[in-house]
């Protein structure tokens, strides 16, 4: 287990992961909405984690969610890098009752996010724009090229937990091992 801290003005949060771990997870974040949607990332990655995060949710959600994108996406990029005999490519769609969602993802090295989910609102106090900064968040500093695009779906909830769950699916299968796979790269390097 790898682990890291950040303190802000903002925020002090801490995180341990393992990606080879077994889907147990600890999480406070002091955001709910977050710390289920990271309980099923967790279960369904089979990354073992660890989180907690004393932000200034007196202000909004904001600092926290995105605070915590960046520690977890920099412990990602620090367990996956350098790709070597790892699958490299994810994907998967993710069925919740009447949403689906789509994640296909490329542990190249090079982060890029595309983000198609109709979210917009309110899920109980969580403010649903604060999902697509928390993904731009992780994305970015794990170095992992991702699509999150919703298939179909009318319940905000749903959507963004089948999102989370899509995202952590793929990082699952990306990272399985393959010895035959090698660098799984005609540059010879990711």
């Amino acid at each position: 287990m790898i682990s890291k801290t950040r303190t802000t003005k903002e925020t002090d949060i801490t995180v341990s992961l393992d990606i080879n771990g077994s889907g147990k997870s600890n999480i406070n974040t002091g955001v709910g909405f977050l710390d289920h949607m990271l309980e099923s990332f967790s279960k369904h990655s089979l990354i073992d984690l660890n989180i907690t995060c004393k932000g200034d949710t007196h202000i909004d959600d904001h600092h926290s969610v995105e605070d915590v994108g960046i520690v977890l996406g920099s412990l990602l990029a620090e367990s996956i890098y350098p790709v070597k005999a790892m699958e490299r490519f994810g994907s998967a769609n993710i069925v919740m009752d009447e949403s689906c969602v789509s994640c296909d993802l490329d542990l190249s090295n090079r982060p890029f996010l595309v983000y198609d989910l109709d979210v917009s609102g309110k899920v109980g106090h969580f403010d649903t724009e604060l999902v697509e900064e928390f993904f731009r968040a992780v994305v970015l500093n794990s170095r992992i090229s991702t699509h999150i695009i919703q298939l179909r779906g009318k319940n905000k909830h749903h959507i963004i937990e089948a999102a989370f769950k899509s995202l952590a699916v793929a990082i699952r299968r990306a990272t399985t091992r393959n010895e035959r796979v090698g660098i799984p790269s005609t540059k010879d390097v990711l």
